[in-house]
């Protein structure tokens, strides 16, 4: 299947720079991105279907580096709107250790409908919470993402250390570490494909320094690495954590992580609000990539990263919107957007701008999940596309100024069109094959019953 977008305002790489190219085309064959160029140039291509782009900008798949999907459960909920994040962990708790299979798995599709109606393509979702006798399993986020047509990064997490041994959680929502490690084998021989423009694959992922043991810190990274999978974990997120790490291990979490082997091209961190200049300096010479979760660090009040100083010394910064809980909303170019009026709050107008908001929410992904193919509209890339109306009102007078500006300065509209690997999953500005109405209806009923305050 042969599928040509004509005459639309694009967003792509050119010597590295995000850069709107107006009156171009892009054909898709299969799963990938077969020629893009100038519209008399791609047009010259045929086609099974044509789609009239003239009122459309055009944009790579933006790319979601941390999530926690299974969090819709509890988003808005009144006793926690006002918590910062300690205290928010406790109170959830409680709730979180009656998850079972079907409500994560139903909580999973609506966070994964949203991100897909922003125009979001790829996620990673962060899973750590398995209740003693309960039936979930990793599976169940995996079966969400299917059924919506979304590129996951599924990532096996872990919590060992229960209240009783000095950890944030309740003991019945830790596991047994040899039984998580013994999980951790068995969904990567089931589930992860390290294929290029592969649609699932598995991260090894740890929950945060208080909530698991620093033998399954060092276990796990060498299970990843003798497997070739990716670690992620939170990470300076507050100055609970850091006062925790002090007086527990005697070091902050950065160096607690270094000395647990945890930084590398092949570890990302998610948040790293509380770090000094020498440890993003070792960020950047380790290669370790940081999720930025812009509306999660100020809606629990935990503090501005300093993600400016982190792109001048070269740290690769990626965008999470973080789970529904601490965020209430998963738009991933609403995401951008704070994240570059966050960091002007911080360090005045030049702080960042729309092409580098743009490049961490594309680019900055695909590096942080070691997905090359994924993040830009070139030729041979996965066509992972997002298209979004150029005549919507939202972006009036602003796409006629600047296109990229547009859209990462003004309320951005839904997504008109998504496609993931090829495959269209948003269409008119609707999922396609899915009923969202129903969706949210059964969900709604779902917390009434079991998650209500």
């Amino acid at each position: 299947m042969r599928t040509r977008i004509d005459d639309a305002v694009l967003v792509a790489l050119r010597a590295g720079v995000p850069t709107s190219l107006e009156h171009h085309g892009i054909l898709i064959a299969g799963e990938r991105i077969e020629a893009v160029g100038p519209t008399d140039a791609v047009k010259q291509f045929p086609a099974d279907r044509v789609i009239d782009g003239s009122e459309h900008l055009v944009v790579p798949g933006f790319i979601n580096t941390h999530h926690h999907l299974y969090q819709s459960l509890t988003r808005g909920l009144p006793a926690v709107q006002s918590c910062g994040l300690f205290d928010w962990l406790a109170h959830l708790y409680e709730r979180w250790s009656s998850l079972d299979y079907a409500s994560v798995k139903l909580a999973a599709q609506v966070c994964i409908a949203e991100l897909l109606l922003s125009g979001c393509t790829t996620t990673s979702d962060h899973f750590y919470l398995f209740p003693a006798g309960s039936d979930v399993r990793l599976e169940a986020v995996l079966d969400a993402a299917d059924s919506l047509g979304m590129r996951i990064h599924a990532c096996r997490g872990s919590m060992s250390v229960g209240r009783s041994r000095g950890g944030l959680p309740p003991d019945r929502c830790v596991q047994d570490e040899a039984a998580i490690l013994a999980d951790c084998q068995r969904v990567l021989d089931r589930f992860h494909d390290a294929t290029i423009g592969a649609m699932r694959r598995i991260d090894l992922a740890p929950c945060s320094p208080f909530s698991v043991s620093p033998e399954l810190l060092k276990e796990t990274a060498m299970l990843a690495r003798s497997r070739g999978v990716l670690l992620h974990t939170h990470a300076a997120e507050t100055l609970d954590e850091q006062a925790y790490c002090l007086e527990r291990f005697g070091v902050r979490p950065i160096e607690y992580l270094r000395q647990h082997h945890w930084l590398g091209p092949d570890v990302y961190l998610a948040h790293c609000v509380h770090v000094s200049d020498g440890e993003i300096d070792l960020l950047a010479r380790t290669l370790t990539s940081v999720a930025h979760c812009p509306s999660s660090n100020m809606r629990l009040g935990s503090g501005v990263p300093p993600v400016r100083r982190m792109l001048e010394r070269g740290v690769n910064v990626s965008i999470g919107v973080d789970g529904s809980s601490s965020n209430d909303g998963g738009d991933l170019v609403g995401e951008a957007r704070q994240a570059l009026l966050l960091q002007r709050v911080a360090g005045g107008p030049a702080a960042m701008t729309p092409a580098q908001a743009f490049e961490i929410a594309t680019r900055g992904g695909a590096r942080a999940l070691n997905r090359q193919e994924l993040g830009d509209l070139a030729v041979g890339m996965a066509a992972d596309i997002a298209m979004f109306r150029a005549d919507d009102i939202a972006l009036a007078g602003a796409i006629a100024h600047d296109p990229l500006g547009a859209l990462m300065l003004c309320r951005a509209p839904r997504a008109d069109r998504v496609f993931v690997n090829g495959r269209i999953v948003v269409e008119d500005g609707r999922l396609a094959g899915v009923d969202a109405g129903r969706l949210a209806a059964e969900f709604n009923d779902l917390v009434r019953r079991r998650f209500r305050a």
